[in-house]
């Protein structure tokens, strides 16, 4: 993987997760990790959501998720390498498949960039088939979309919403 900075900035989607530990400071503290970034720039955070686990183990607590907005002059690569710097430095540890974790982030767009390469694809392959990623996002983003899949409203639309739930009496703000 090659690793520079670009010229830009580029528009860049990113999706958090949480369902261990202090969800809502996991969320938040990844929140301000990736807006402390030199080259990144945090704009719009999504009202929060609690989601059902989807894949993994059957007993996993629920999901807190949300979607920021992101203005970067990071390279894909160098975004995905902070995004798990991040992770790690919230202890997220990889034993299972879509298994529990303190935090997880994920790039779903990075301008209208398309790539299929194994260790970065963009968009993410699945974020049109989950409605934990299109709900925070199409709040945060009426208009975003997805390339090669649509817009994200009416991806939403064909899912519905079952087992995802806004929360407005929880809150994620932008860094101060």
């Amino acid at each position: 993987m090659r690793l520079q900075a670009l010229s830009g900035p580029h528009r860049a989607v990113l999706a958090l997760g949480s369902n261990l530990g202090n969800r809502l400071e996991n969320l938040q503290g990844a929140i301000d990790a990736l807006a402390d970034t030199p080259g990144i720039r945090v704009n719009v955070v999504s009202p929060l959501y609690v989601t059902e686990a989807v894949g993994g183990p059957e007993d996993q607590p629920a999901y807190f998720n949300a979607v920021i907005l992101v203005d970067t002059f990071l390279s894909p690569e160098m975004l995905l390498e902070r995004a798990n710097a991040v992770e790690e430095a919230f202890q997220r540890v990889r034993t299972e498949h879509w298994g529990p974790r303190t935090l997880d982030v994920d790039i779903i767009v990075y301008a209208d960039r398309v790539s299929d390469d194994p260790e970065l694809t963009i968009p993410h392959p699945r974020a049109h088939e989950r409605a934990f990623v299109l709900a925070p996002w199409v709040d945060a983003d009426p208009a975003a979309e997805i390339p090669g899949q649509g817009r994200a409203a009416d991806l939403l639309a064909k899912l519905g919403r079952t087992g995802v739930e806004r929360r407005d009496d929880l809150e994620l703000r932008l860094p101060e």
